[in-house]
Parts: structure tokens; sequence; C-alpha cells
């Protein structure tokens, strides 16, 4: 197992691996425009996507974005998004591995804290992140999502 930051060039095999986070998704735009969310991603010094490899092959995966703060002394704080390992590779530690590796960026970027947000409701998943060190009971998160357009006539 080899715990790395991805490299600009593994676009094709990050997006792969994203087919295993959600049932379905929004599909994706013109590639044009991929590439350029990509880098733009890449290029930014507070975003890292960080994978986990076995035999060469992208495994598992997180993002985590570093955000300035004017809060906890100017200290930073921490988002970790797009927590990812493929089917057949889960229940191996690649999880854990790829968020140890996240984690380890943020704290030594001067976090006071790094969050992160689940959709899944199931208890193995809430465990899974608490022995990542995560404390489901710390704070109460809220998602706010833009409202639906309104079709005509409707």
């Amino acid at each position: 197992m080899e715990v790395r930051q991805i490299d600009p060039s593994e676009l094709d095999s990050l997006l792969a691996l994203y087919r295993h986070l959600h049932e379905s998704d929004d599909p994706l735009p013109d590639p044009g425009i991929v590439e350029a969310v990509w880098r733009e991603l890449v290029q930014n010094p507070r975003c890292r996507y960080f994978g986990v490899y076995v035999a060469g092959r992208l495994v598992s995966s997180c993002t985590v974005t570093v955000i300035p703060n004017l809060t906890r002394g100017c200290r930073a704080y921490g988002v970790i998004e797009n927590v990812v390992t493929h089917a057949d590779h889960r229940k191996r530690g690649y999880g854990q591995a790829a968020l140890a590796e996240a984690l380890s960026f943020a704290w030594s970027q001067g976090c006071y804290k790094v969050m992160l947000l689940t959709g899944r409701k199931d208890d193995a998943t809430f465990q899974f992140y608490e022995s990542a060190g995560f404390d489901r009971n710390g704070k109460q998160a809220f998602v706010a999502k833009p409202p639906v357009a309104r079709t005509e006539g409707g």
C-alpha cells in the first residue's frame, strides 16, 4: 500500500474511483470543463487530493481543503470531502489511511479542527469515521441546498 497525493495526471483514475462514491450522481459536464476544474483544484495549495494505491492502482481517496479563518487565533480549519474506497477493496484500512494522510496535512497547516459530513445513516459508517478520529457528537451539522428550479406552469 502506498499513500500519497494524487498526481495531476491521474484525473481519469480518480473519476473512475468516484463511480464507487454514489449509486447515482449528476453527469459530468464536457471533458474540457472537468479538466479546467481539476487544474484549478490541483493548483490550489489549500486543496489536496490524497490517494491510496495497491499494486499501483488507486483504490481509495479523499479531499481536504484548508480554509483561512479570523477566529481561533487566525488558525485555519479543514474540510474533508469525497471519502471513497473501491467496492472491491473495502474493509482493509485503505479509507483510514487516506483520512490519516488528509488529517496529517491539515494539522501541518495549523488547522484547529477538521470537519466532514456524510450522507450515510448506518452505524458502520459512523464507527468508521470515529475510528479515524472524528467525533459524531462534537457539533451539529446543517446543510442547505439550492432551491429546486420551478418548471414553467408549475
